[in-house]
């Protein structure tokens, strides 16, 4: 007798058996949840579970408080880590890519959301990823208050997954950084990178290919693997205290199209960054990059940070007192280079 109903009917289905686990899901919340409880600030008034995550604004310290929002995945870093079966610091990447973005405003994060979707739900890889995320969160004080697991068969590739971020931060209206605040004269600080952090690794892992480089291959001290997966560097907290201690003309995350496409974003017409590049030691992976994937320097200039993840504009006046105060926060700081004028109108980098 066949096993299949009469008529084209297809029996007792479940979710389950069209590959949605429920309980799998379940069993990563309460898995997260102690993770998550850690992230938690003044203002939030909800736990995870609920359909919206609630955050009371802090509106006894500012007067006109303007909310600045990012939203951000981790790029190909991600193909990376599944390929090393490395899944504990992907989340912080995910919280650094947004945070540090809406950093440059001059926000503080407040909270965090992330969307984390899947062909077929692995609690364990979840979980995994998911505390990075908390990591990331602790690292830049905001709160971890939701998100979204999705399991989605058919839309994923076995064991595959992938992820998207999104911050709120808060900062006081008169003290927005906008590029009309960037002067002529001006000095920029270079602060370090802790490697490529998740930018260029579609190029990355086009030179690996190309030349065949196993993962495990050292580069300067440490793997080449170990390297390109260390985590993007939060800046939030040493930058914060600045903010509070120092003036500060601007701030430039230094992402996907390096300096020279980033640093022009926070310059007002007619002003150029004068950059020297021998102001700061090029990290091995980035000489690795250089060499052995043939890349020009002017496209490692506008593809990989090379060593640079935040640049701090900052008045001549100020530079002693805001490097020694990141110094003293842990930050590798370097003078860069400075503001000067350019009979263009549009910003860009000029490189010596």
């Amino acid at each position: 007798m066949s096993d299949h109903p009469p008529n084209g009917k297809t029996g007792a289905l479940s979710y389950a058996q069209a590959g949605v686990d429920i309980d799998a899901a379940n069993a990563l919340v309460e898995r997260i949840k102690p993770a998550v409880k850690k992230t938690f600030r003044p203002g939030v008034l909800t736990g995870l579970g609920g359909f919206g995550a609630l955050f009371e604004l802090p509106l006894d310290r500012y007067r006109e408080p303007v909310l600045v929002s990012g939203t951000d995945g981790v790029g190909t870093k991600l193909r990376l880590a599944l390929q090393l079966e490395r899944h504990d610091s992907i989340g912080v990447d995910l919280v650094a890519m947004c945070v540090n973005d809406i950093l440059v405003a001059g926000a503080e994060p407040l909270f965090f959301l992330d969307y984390y979707a899947t062909g077929r739900l692995d609690v364990e890889t979840a979980s995994s990823v998911i505390t990075g995320i908390a990591r990331g969160c602790e690292i830049a004080g905001c709160a971890l208050t939701g998100g979204e697991t999705a399991e989605m068969p058919g839309m994923y590739a076995a064991g595959d997954y992938d992820l998207a971020g999104f911050a709120v931060g808060i900062v006081e209206k008169s003290r927005l950084l906008q590029p009309d605040r960037v002067r002529v004269g001006d000095v920029l600080l270079g602060l370090a990178s802790s490697g490529a952090h998740s930018n260029g690794y579609s190029l990355i892992r086009k030179v690996i290919e190309l030349s065949a480089t196993p993962l495990d291959q050292t580069v300067g001290d440490v793997g080449l693997g170990e390297a390109l997966l260390a985590p993007t560097r939060i800046y939030v907290k040493p930058l914060l205290r600045l903010l509070e201690q120092t003036e500060v003309h601007a701030l430039a995350h230094i992402t996907g199209g390096g300096l020279t496409e980033n640093l022009p974003r926070v310059l007002p017409a007619h002003h150029c960054a004068q950059i020297d590049r021998d102001s700061w030691p090029r990290p091995a992976l980035f000489e690795w990059l250089h060499t052995t994937g043939g890349i020009d320097e002017a496209e490692m200039l506008r593809t990989f940070n090379c060593g640079i993840g935040m640049v701090v504009c900052v008045p001549a006046a100020a530079e002693a007192a805001a490097k020694a105060l990141l110094e003293s926060e842990g930050e590798h700081v370097y003078r860069i280079g400075e503001i000067t004028t350019n009979a263009a109108q549009i910003p860009h980098v000029r490189y010596s």
